[in-house]
C-alpha cells in the first residue's frame, strides 16, 4: 500500500517538464541552423521511447490494465515512467516471457483480456454519487449493497468486509492540512502509516481496527468531499488493485460528461454465422441487446431465441429461407494465427455490405477464451475465426475497454475469441443441430442489424 500511495504524489506533482524553449529570432540577423534529431527506428528505441510514441489513450489503457493485474501501482495518468516500464517487465516475466519492457501484440492482447476479466470479476463500473455529483469507480460485485442519505453514500459487501464511503459536508475555509488532521482522528483509533498533503487534496492510509483504510479527500470552496475505502486484511490481494483504480478514477468535482462506455447506437451492425440450414445464427449478444428489431441483411427479420451472458453469445433464427450455406463447426482448435471473416460497418465501406477477411493473432487467456490482436473493424463482432486449414476455431467479439483512469480517458478497443467448443456447447444446450458441411466461411456469414429506440 505504501508504494501505491506514493503514486498519488506523482499524480499531483506532474508538470510539463518536457516542454522545450525556443530562442526568438532578432530582426535583421541570420537565423541559426535548425538542429534536427533523427528518429530512432523501433528496434533501437528504449522501452520508454517506445511508450512515449504511443497515443495518450493507449498509455492510459496500458497503465490501467497493468494495475488491474497487480503489476502497476502508480498513478494512471498516461505519463511514461520507469514504474510503468518496470511493471511491463514484471508482467512479461510472470508470463514466462523475455522482460523487454515492450509488449508485443500477443502480450498486449492477453494483458487486456486478463484485465477485462479482473474488472468483470469485481463488477467494475464508473458511477455518479447521487447527493454530490462526484464520480468514482465502484467494484459493484464486491460492494453490492448501497445506502444514500444527505451526507453521501455507502457501498458495502453483505458481511462488511469491504466498504466504500463517499461523504460530503460544508466547512468554513477548509485546507488540505486541516482536513487531513481531522480525518486522522476520526474515527478514534485510526493508525495512520502514510500521509500525503497537497494544496488540492490529501491522502491517508493505515489501519482502522482490523481493517486497512485508504482515504482521499478534496474541497472546492466550502464543499468537502472524501472517499474512504475499508477492507479486511484477508482481502488485500483482491482489493488492493481495485483501490489503485478507484484512487485514479475518483473525481470529486467533475466538469466533463461522465466517462465510461458510449451509449449503444440507435442502429448497430454486427456479423452473424449461419450454423444450420433452417436459419440458426450465432452472433454477439451485446450487438443484439435491447433491440426493437433485428434484421439479417438480405433475409429479413430475426428472432433472438437464447443468450449466453458468460461468453456474450446470442442465438438468432430466421424463418422461411432457402439456400443458406451453414459453416461446418467440426474440427478446428485454436492456433497462434487465424483469419476473421466478417462484414465491416457500412460506414467503413461506403455503404456496402461486402464480406472481408483479416488476419489476427491469438493469445490464450482461459480454457474457453483467447485474446485476439489486432481487433478487427467495427461490424466484425460475431464473426467466425478460421485457422490456416480452413477450420472453424471460434467467434470473434469486440469488447469496450474500461480504463481506470481520469474522466478524460479514451478507451482503447480490444477483441476476444470464444472457442469453438463453447459455441458448440451453446448450440447443443439450445437444441440446435449444427448441420453445416461447408468450409466456405465467407458464404456462411450474414450482416446483423439491430435497431434500438
Amino acid at each position: 500500500m505504501r508504494s501505491m500511495l506514493a503514486a498519488t504524489l506523482m499524480l499531483a506533482s506532474a508538470t510539463g517538464a518536457g516542454a522545450q524553449m525556443t530562442t526568438p529570432q532578432v530582426p535583421g540577423t541570420k537565423p541559426k541552423a535548425v538542429q534536427t534529431v533523427p528518429i530512432k527506428p523501433p528496434a533501437l528505441q528504449t522501452p520508454s521511447e517506445t511508450a512515449d510514441a504511443m497515443a495518450q489513450a493507449e498509455r492510459l489503457s496500458l497503465q490501467s490494465d497493468l494495475a488491474w493485474v497487480g503489476e502497476y501501482n502508480g498513478a494512471i495518468t498516461g505519463d511514461v515512467s520507469s514504474r510503468m516500464v518496470d511493471a511491463i517487465k514484471e508482467y512479461q516475466k510472470a508470463k514466462g516471457g523475455k522482460p523487454t519492457g515492450v509488449l508485443n501484440p500477443q502480450e498486449r492482447a492477453a494483458l487486456a483480456e486478463t484485465a477485462r476479466r479482473k474488472q468483470d470479476s469485481v463488477g467494475w463500473k464508473i458511477v455518479t454519487e447521487m447527493t454530490s455529483g462526484a464520480r468514482l469507480g465502484i467494484p459493484s460485485k464486491l460492494v453490492p449493497q448501497q445506502a444514500t442519505d444527505a451526507s453521501g453514500s455507502k457501498w458495502s459487501s453483505p458481511t462488511g468486509t469491504v466498504q466504500v464511503l463517499l461523504s460530503r459536508r460544508k466547512e468554513a475555509n477548509p485546507t488540505s492540512a486541516k482536513l487531513a488532521e481531522t480525518e486522522k482522528k476520526e474515527p478514534a483509533g485510526r493508525k495512520v502509516d502514510y500521509t500525503v498533503v497537497k494544496p488540492g487534496f490529501f491522502v491517508l492510509s493505515g489501519l482502522q481496527g482490523l481493517k486497512k483504510f485508504y482515504v482521499r479527500g478534496t474541497f472546492k470552496g466550502d464543499e468537502v468531499r472524501i472517499m474512504t475505502i475499508l477492507y479486511d486484511q484477508a482481502t488485500e490481494n483482491t482489493v488492493e488493485p481495485v483501490v489503485i483504480a478507484m484512487s485514479s478514477a475518483f473525481n470529486a468535482f467533475p466538469t466533463a460528461p461522465q466517462a465510461g462506455p458510449p451509449p449503444r447506437k440507435t442502429v448497430e451492425y454486427g456479423t452473424g454465422l449461419v450454423v444450420s440450414d433452417d436459419g440458426a445464427i450465432v452472433t454477439d449478444r451485446l450487438v443484439t441487446d435491447s433491440c426493437l428489431a433485428i434484421t439479417i441483411g438480405g433475409y429479413g427479420n430475426a428472432d433472438r431465441l437464447a443468450e449466453d451472458k458468460e461468453h456474450d453469445l446470442a442465438l438468432l433464427h430466421i424463418y422461411g429461407t432457402r439456400g443458406l450455406k451453414p459453416l461446418s463447426l467440426a474440427g478446428g482448435a485454436a492456433k497462434a494465427s487465424v483469419d476473421v471473416v466478417g462484414i465491416a460497418d457500412p460506414q467503413s465501406q461506403g455503404g456496402a455490405a461486402g464480406v472481408s477477411s483479416v488476419s489476427g493473432a491469438l493469445a490464450p487467456v482461459t480454457a474457453s477464451d483467447s485474446a485476439l490482436s489486432p481487433p478487427p473493424a467495427v461490424g466484425f463482432s460475431g464473426s467466425p475465426t478460421i485457422d490456416n486449414d480452413g477450420k472453424f476455431v471460434g467467434i470473434a467479439l469486440l469488447k469496450p475497454a474500461m480504463v481506470a483512469g481520469p474522466s478524460t480517458a479514451v478507451p482503447a478497443s480490444q477483441a476476444v475469441m470464444v472457442s469453438a467448443d463453447v459455441v458448440r456447447d451453446f448450440l447443443k444446450a439450445n437444441a440446435v443441430t449444427a448441420n453445416g458441411t461447408s468450409t466456405d466461411a465467407k458464404a456462411a456469414v450474414v450482416r446483423v442489424i439491430c435497431v434500438r429506440k
